[in-house]
């Protein structure tokens, strides 16, 4: 027969798993993260259903003593679930050339594990306060990140004809900019065509000056073609 009570319960969780693991989806999902609303909703409802499954093979055995072979543990589900998620959690990781994005989503994904498994154990108010947490942490600290300087490392490529060697004329016109510094140049000639290619990596901690920056060395005679990107960061 079935007990109504517990399933109101059981069913109660789901439904707050599924209501706190959307809040987080949501703040990730209005910053168009593809882990957005519906992954963090799934990931903690099916935590807060691991958790309650662990709990309720506990209560099917709970009868058995000490002679039966049977050995439970009801927190192996639960630890195999967290586990799990760094499956899901490398999928959401992204890495480009200066720069690995999706961490912050991978680590909500993780968060949301474990808010669905409390509150598959039911411990509503640490489940909710760590809820509550993160979407301050998610929200605020966005927007004082920028406050924080941070190395950047970007590639400067160049391209020039002629007979002409702009290449002291390059470091005078970046030396007016005392942020960016260079830490190698490449060279690249053409035998044929005559034609010179410079790769400059630069450490900065932005990039705002880069038109202005620009301009400057577009004046360089010679200069065909200028291009600007992310570089690997050593």
């Amino acid at each position: 027969m079935l007990d109504f009570n517990v399933d109101i319960a059981e069913i109660a969780k789901l439904i707050l798993a599924a209501l706190l693991g959307g809040a987080i989806g949501f703040e990730r999902e209005s910053h168009g993260q593809a882990a957005g609303i519906r992954t963090n909703l799934l990931v903690c409802v099916g935590a807060c259903l691991m958790m309650l499954l662990s709990l309720h093979m506990e209560e099917i055995f709970r009868h058995l003593n000490t002679d039966s072979v049977v050995r439970l543990d009801p927190g192996r589900i639960a630890s195999y679930a967290i586990a799990s998620m760094g499956f899901l959690g490398a999928g959401a990781i992204l890495k480009g050339k200066g720069s690995v994005r999706g961490l912050t989503t991978a680590a909500g994904l993780w968060l949301v594990t474990g808010v669905g498994l409390a509150v598959g154990a039911g411990y509503f108010v640490p489940a909710g306060v760590s809820t509550l947490l993160s979407l301050v942490i998610l929200y605020s600290l966005r927007r004082l990140k920028p406050l924080f300087p941070r190395d950047v490392y970007t590639v400067l490529t160049m391209k020039f004809s002629g007979t002409a060697e702009p290449l002291e004329r390059i470091r005078k016109v970046l030396s007016d900019y005392p942020r960016y510094n260079i830490q190698f140049i490449n060279l690249k000639e053409e035998i044929l065509s005559g034609k010179t290619t410079y790769s400059l990596r630069l450490l900065s901690k932005d990039v705002h000056q880069w038109e202005e920056m620009k301009r400057k060395l577009s004046q360089i005679e010679g200069l065909e073609e200028i291009a600007w990107g992310e570089s690997d960061v050593p």
